[in-house]
């Protein structure tokens, strides 16, 4: 019998046994094995097929508008001149066939109305185009047809495709607002110093914007929904000093054209009064102290201008007020001097959301024209085209490029919704510019929905080496004992093995000598 003193071999206690040890450690693994399907299924990544080929197969499609025009006239004796000035100015258009292409156009001239035609009225006299809603007074003198002709297809792509043939007598197009189904207007009356005796305390905001800007708001309401707030601030001073300058024997102050591009003093002004994601579109009345009045604008060889008001390209307008004359309401503006300003804001407006000028060779009564609206339509569908498929693309391009990027059901659907809104938009270019502008609303809003998903912009910033740094410490700590376990385990193993087979081969040789 052992003494009770003895250590024990830890050998021969039950909890230390080789067949309880491996058990235990056979345990450890078999609770990571069954571990690793729930681990996978939680941690993998919903990745639906997208329309690959749909989506490329858009980016060779042009979104084109048959354009019908025909030429009447209310005198017999012009009749048969009408029928010919329609045949040479077809062949005209044909000539101008990059301009009709690089607008979306394909212009038909004939001498058969419809409802659905623009109208050209051939008439006798001296006096220049004249439009009226979807139709144009054309008169003939006493010039030949074939220059008669070339007037008309002049007056005719000036109308139908502004943002080509007018480009290079302004820069609009870098003025307009991008695309958005909804904005909000924000008519701002800022004093520099409202203690300033050139201060104007309030202004009746509401009958300028009935009287100028609503009719405005009424025709593009196809286009956007608006949103029109107002505010009068009484502390908006200027980040700069403006530059003193001669006037008529007094000294003036004026705006150089590099501070027209920092005018806007945002850490002192506060242009936006509600929250929203909307779009904001500026209208800044800015009334300037005594001390830096009368305030004008500087040309680039630092001369004064006549103008008093300028934009700034895609965010609003300013329009400088300086009340130098006595007026019979000090502290308000009067009548005559809001028309003059809104009458600026209005043509601002109307430039910032890309309403195309009506040349200077003709004339209109009208704020807007059927022509001026159509051709605004036609362009914002077209700008949402290209930019659905532009958006459509880099989805499908960040898609392969990040091998983990999630493609969720709802990411498909809207992809696939962009899609054949894209299509509606091309099938309903024939009939009319309204069913395509809506069209394309849809797939532009899809599209970016789709491109802006959540799921999607989480591994934007998630790149595959951050996930070796999450996982390492987790697992680490983890599999060094359990493969340490198994490893030293192994190793008893194959120590006990050969142990054995030696002891088995003493006892041959042992046997075999007796």
């Amino acid at each position: 019998m052992a003494h009770p003193s003895t250590p024990l071999d830890p050998t021969k206690l039950s909890s230390e046994s080789v067949f309880t040890r491996r058990t235990i450690i056979a345990a450890y693994w078999l609770v990571v094995l069954l571990a690793v399907p729930l681990w996978w299924t939680t941690t993998s990544i919903d990745r639906l097929s997208l329309p690959t080929a749909r989506v490329f197969a858009q980016q060779d499609k042009q979104l084109t508008f048959p354009v019908h025009v025909c030429l009447s006239t209310q005198e017999r004796d012009l009749v048969d001149t009408a029928a010919a000035l329609a045949r040479e100015v077809q062949q005209l258009l044909e000539a101008e066939r990059e301009v009709q292409e690089r607008s979306g156009l394909r212009i038909y001239v004939d001498s058969r109305c419809d409802s659905e035609s623009y109208e050209v009225e051939v008439g006798s006299g001296m006096n220049q185009p004249t439009v009226e809603g979807r139709r144009l007074r054309f008169e003939l003198n006493e010039s030949s047809l074939s220059t008669a002709a070339m007037q008309l297809t002049d007056a005719l792509l000036t109308l139908l495709a502004p943002y080509v043939t007018l480009r290079a007598r302004n820069h609009q197009t870098e003025r307009v607002m991008k695309y958005a189904p909804r904005y909000r207007l924000a008519f701002s009356l800022l004093n520099e110093d409202a203690t300033s005796e050139n201060s104007v305390q309030s202004w009746d905001v509401e009958r300028a914007l009935s009287r100028h800007i609503s009719p405005v708001l009424d025709k593009l309401s196809l286009l956007h929904n608006f949103t029109v707030e107002s505010q009068v601030q009484f502390h908006a001073p200027l980040a700069f000093e403006p530059i003193a300058i001669p006037l008529d024997g007094k000294e003036a102050y004026g705006l150089s054209q590099e501070h027209l591009t920092v005018f806007v003093n945002s850490a002192e002004w506060t242009l936006s009064s509600s929250v929203s994601n909307d779009p904001v579109v500026h209208f800044v009345l800015f009334i300037p102290s005594s001390g830096h009045s009368p305030l004008g604008i500087l040309d680039s060889t630092g001369q004064p201008t006549t103008s008093k008001a300028f934009i700034l390209p895609q965010w609003g307008g300013i329009n400088l007020h300086d009340p130098s004359t006595p007026s019979p309401a000090p502290d308000s503006l009067i009548p005559i001097e809001l028309d003059e300003a809104f009458t600026t804001f209005r043509h601002q407006l109307m430039t910032l959301l890309g309403v195309p000028e009506l040349s200077k060779s003709i004339r209109s009564r009208e704020l807007l024209t059927g022509w001026q609206l159509d051709a605004l339509l036609r362009r914002r569908a077209i700008e949402n085209a290209q930019g659905s498929k532009d958006t459509l693309q880099s989805i499908v391009q960040l898609v392969r490029q990040i091998e983990n990027m999630p493609v969720g059901q709802d990411v498909r659907d809207d992809v696939q919704g962009a899609l054949n809104a894209l299509e509606a938009t091309y099938s309903s270019a024939t009939a009319s510019p309204l069913g395509s502008i809506e069209h394309s609303k849809r797939a532009i809003t899809l599209a970016s929905r789709a491109f802006f998903n959540p799921g999607m912009l989480a591994l934007l910033y998630f790149p595959a080496e951050h996930k070796y740094a999450v996982y390492t410490p987790l697992f680490g700590s983890v599999a060094a004992p359990l493969l340490a376990s198994i490893l030293r385990e192994l190793m008893a193993w194959r120590r006990a093995r050969r142990a054995a087979t030696q002891e088995a081969k003493n006892k041959a040789a042992k046997q075999k000598s007796d």
